[in-house]
């Protein structure tokens, strides 16, 4: 028999400053409501945490918390008194309280429950974070690995995050299902002009606009996009680097300085975070939108280029990576400062109509593998096909 649809969400926080997770939990939520599955969130965000308000469904906020491991005493007994309404469980993340209360809640029930790392297996972490590494290597003996093993399904958003995520710790008995990750359609966003982002950041009129939009973080390679920018800058007065994203970790003065030492200060637009509208229209004034990351699991933001029809250039840890290129909508290319390179260059040697070709192939690279409704059709048909009630049918 097909197992009836009834998922809670754990997740740490909704906050979209927590970056893909938070926002891809929402699109997850989001597609849930049109499809009309039902489900609800726990997170350990504040009640009247302003970022719930836009949230659909319903939200069990048990916060503020006050640590990154986001302990709660309140989660764990609303667990032990809720669980048996769900049909299943996802736990968002890694590392934290709200996944091991839920493992914890859920022993002896029956509910199956799956964990969604979002990225947190990479081995980028272990190379490059050791020490970290050896914490974690702790915890993970102590108590995650348990998380994991006793889950129905381990959730990855590609085949090579799941094949990269047991180099990071052994998954030899989790089961890895691969259920993909996307996004609605952009609402409204035909009501919004590139002329509005001009306005406001007028040193970018007139000017080719190469978009970084994401966490300004070590991961995601500012500083190559920056050495890369600068070893094709001279080839076009014109062009112009846009870094818009929130400093999380105090980079943003240390990436000024390479600017500066490089002599492109004054070609770089630094705007802070972007949401809505604001968002939308740095995406429709820009050209060409680039990520250069060391590891990215998934990238909402490189989606949502391609969903207004932006080509991107990417480096080859962002795991969607290949099937960009597949699709004709973006190049991809080393995470080195020679990749960073030769991706600008690339870029610069495209012809117009070649560029205008990009932007139809990645609005139908979108379509055909990032919308929010087929990867969550994709969640839920895996949650179905691995559940207890359809293993035993």
């Amino acid at each position: 028999m097909t197992a009836p649809t009834n998922i809670l969400h754990v997740i740490y926080s909704l906050d979209p400053r927590e970056g893909g997770m938070s926002e891809g939990l929402r699109q997850i939520c989001n597609a849930h409501a049109r499809l009309e599955q039902a489900f609800e969130i726990a997170t350990m965000d504040a009640p009247f945490a302003p970022w719930l308000e836009s949230v659909p469904g319903r939200v069990h906020a048990f916060g503020p918390v006050s640590s990154r491991f986001g302990y709660n005493r309140n989660l764990r007994p609303w667990l032990d008194q809720n669980v048996l309404r769900f049909t299943s469980v996802v736990i968002h993340g890694l590392w934290q309280f709200h996944g091991l209360a839920t493992h914890r809640a859920l022993r002896g029930t029956g509910v199956p429950y799956y964990v969604f790392p979002h990225g947190m297996l990479d081995p980028w972490f272990k190379r490059a974070h050791p020490l970290k590494h050896l914490k974690k290597a702790l915890y993970w003996n102590l108590l995650e690995r348990r998380v994991l093993e006793d889950a129905n399904g381990i959730l990855f958003t590609t085949d090579d995050e799941a094949r990269l995520a047991p180099q990071s710790f052994p998954l030899g008995k989790c089961k890895s299902l691969t259920v993909g990750f996307g996004i609605d359609t952009p609402a409204g966003v035909d009501r919004v002009s590139a002329d509005n982002f001009v306005s406001r950041w007028p040193e970018c009129k007139d000017k080719r606009l190469m978009l970084f939009l994401s966490r300004i973080h070590e991961k995601k390679g500012c500083d190559l996009l920056i050495d890369g920018f600068a070893k094709a800058a001279q080839r076009d007065e014109r062009l112009h680097l846009v870094i818009a994203g929130p400093d999380e970790q105090g980079l943003k003065a240390q990436l000024e300085a390479q600017a500066k030492r490089l002599g492109i200060a004054t070609r770089i637009t630094w705007t802070g975070m972007l949401t809505g509208d604001d968002k939308w229209s740095a995406l429709k004034a820009a050209e060409v939108f680039a990520l250069f990351s060391h590891q990215e699991n998934f990238g909402v933001a490189v989606v949502e280029a391609l969903a207004i029809g932006l080509p991107v250039l990417v480096t080859h840890p962002v795991n969607i990576a290949s099937a960009v290129v597949a699709k004709g909508a973006g190049f991809a290319d080393e995470d080195t400062q020679v990749g960073a390179a030769r991706l600008i260059h690339r870029w610069l040697d495209t012809s117009t109509s070649e560029r205008e070709d990009m932007r139809a192939r990645a609005v139908a690279c979108f379509k055909a593998l990032f919308h929010s409704d087929a990867t969550t059709q994709r969640l839920v048909q895996a949650i179905h096909a691995n559940h207890p009630l359809s293993a035993a049918s």
